[in-house]
């Protein structure tokens, strides 16, 4: 074992021990406001409540209040303790978890390490067809079992009592803890799931572990959560109500947030942010995510599986105007795969992002020309995105650039964000708006965009020397080694340019001042109600 694995080990475990728990940390002096609740818009309707089903940003917002994994993520973007009070590493492929004794469902019933044991395996389990099993791939066993060529019990995860949980990765994992305080991992009460049945993430039937129980929810309107008595955190739970809104009009939100309608909005409207700043300094946030934003290309289309099209259509975008000037908050320009501050792998980018515009321009049209396309025969192809401001201010820049730059005929077309998601999963599409927010600190969670048979792979992408790469950096036990690895398999992915990096995503929204815990510092945007206070104001 490595020095670095040692020390990889030794924090780990360090991190477990130091009886860190999450709460909302109310500073000493703090006036509380008497009524306590929270009004978050979260830009979408949420496709699934169902912890096996759900994939998208929104719905996550709203499943970390419902549920507890083994480990959370506090405001400040720091892994904590969970269900799991404590954990060991025992070797690279075996940890560990304890499990707190006085964890207990809304329905007052203890939290044991077999609703974990349930929960995965039914996640897992090639009949329940979730859409979201990137972190299964890391459990032993789970590819397999996804592939339907093991049953679901040989899954690297077994109850050794009924409070601690043992968990055997597929390859060395550093990042487990990280990983396992996403909403997927979470436990599932299994009776209440039997008798629920199909119905059984409704409101009066979702029996939930988190510091919140699902109270109401009209499909396009709101989501009403209230606090979970019987979560371990309760006393120190501050927020008693949190309404999640699935508003995607920006121009909506702010002025439902002037309105007082909104304590925060998902994204203040793009292109405000020298106004807003000015006007409302205590209230208009940003912060640097670990986030791409990018163009998912569909590498089966008959148009775009010519790699020529694709390389030429990402040279001439111009990554400096469009975070710059466009939608000037911060946004950082990129041309690869990986972001700033995300682990595991180095940023890198392209040899031409340093060359002069009119070169670029000039290259991209030789490529055009020997895939067939000119004046004559102009490239046309559809783009398509999902209905915001800020995805169409993105998609009508884009086609100016190539129509301005190379004569390509692109139109545009947008759809309702939960038909867009299965827009892109079914390859219905040519070039799609896309974009990924880290669920962990790993290059893994990026890489997944471009793996073969990836469920998150909307790109159709498939390379097997890039494959091999991946499994060679996951095997390895040697950090530094893993790093140059997977960096080598991030970048001969985007030799292939099998997306269109844009830019690193910025977090522009608008919160009040009065919502105390909320820190622009968490680079993974993943805030829990439980974390949150309000302000007397």
């Amino acid at each position: 074992m490595t020095k670095n694995a040692l020390s990889v080990i030794a924090a780990s475990i360090a991190l477990a021990m130091s009886g860190q728990s999450m709460a909302a940390k109310v500073p000493a002096g703090t006036q509380l406001a008497a009524k306590q609740e929270l009004v978050r818009n979260i830009g979408a309707e949420v496709e699934s409540l169902d912890i096996s089903q759900i994939e998208s940003v929104p719905a996550n917002h709203v499943a970390r209040d419902l549920f507890e994994g083994l480990t959370a993520i506090d405001s400040s973007g720091k892994i904590v303790p969970g269900v799991a009070e404590s954990w060991t590493r025992k070797d690279p492929l075996t940890w560990v978890f304890k499990l707190r004794k006085n964890a207990r469902w809304s329905n007052g019933e203890p939290v044991t390490a077999n609703d974990f044991v349930f929960s995965w395996q039914r996640t897992v389990d090639p009949k329940t067809a979730s859409k979201y099993t990137i972190f299964l791939d890391f459990i032993a066993n789970g590819s397999a079992i996804l592939a339907g060529k093991k049953p679901v019990t040989a899954l690297g995860i077994k109850a050794l009592d009924a409070g601690t949980v043992e968990v055997k990765t597929a390859v060395p994992t550093p990042f487990l803890p990280d990983l396992l305080s996403n909403p997927t991992m979470a436990p599932l009460n299994k009776g209440a799931y039997l008798k629920g049945g199909k119905d059984f993430t409704k409101p009066g039937k979702l029996v939930s572990n988190g510091g919140y129980v699902l109270k109401e929810w009209v499909p396009n309107s709101r989501i009403v959560l209230e606090k979970n008595p019987n979560y371990w955190n309760a006393s120190t739970t501050v927020i008693t109500r949190v309404t999640f809104d699935p508003t995607e009009s920006e121009d909506a939100t702010f002025k439902m947030f002037k309105a007082g309608q909104l304590d925060w909005t998902d994204r203040a409207p793009s292109g405000s942010y020298a106004k807003l700043s000015k006007e409302m300094p205590k209230d208009y946030r940003v912060g640097l995510t670990i986030a791409l934003y990018y163009m998912g290309i569909n590498n089966t289309d008959p148009v775009m599986k010519d790699i020529r099209v694709r390389k030429a259509l990402s040279m001439v975008i111009d990554r400096d105007v469009l975070t710059g000037k466009v939608l000037g908050e911060g946004q950082r320009p990129a041309y690869g795969l990986f972001v700033k501050g995300m682990e595991g792998a180095k940023v890198s980018a392209y040899d031409w992002s340093a060359w002069p515009m009119q070169k670029r321009i000039d290259e991209a049209k030789k490529l055009l020309a020997a895939a067939g396309y000119g004046p004559n025969r102009p490239l046309k192809f559809k783009y398509m995105y999902n209905t915001t401001d800020l995805h169409k201010k993105i998609a009508v820049f884009a086609i100016g650039e190539w129509k301005n730059k190379l004569g390509v005929q692109a139109t545009m077309e947008n759809q309702e964000f939960k038909v867009f998601l299965k827009t892109r999963h079914d390859g219905a599409y040519q070039v799609a708006r896309n974009g990924w927010n880290a669920d962990y600190n790993d290059a893994s969670t990026f890489l997944d965009l471009l793996r073969c048979n990836s469920p998150q792979n909307d790109q159709k992408y498939c390379s097997k020397k890039v494959d091999a790469l991946i499994n060679q950096g996951y095997a390895s036990n040697d950090l530094a080694k893993r790093s140059a690895v997977l960096t080598e398999a991030g970048r001969l992915a985007m030799e292939d340019y099998p997306l269109i990096p844009l830019f690193q995503y910025t977090s522009p929204r608008l919160v009040k001042s009065w919502v105390g815990g909320y820190f622009t510092s968490n680079a993974f945007e993943r805030f829990r109600t439980s974390d949150l206070y309000i302000i007397k104001h």
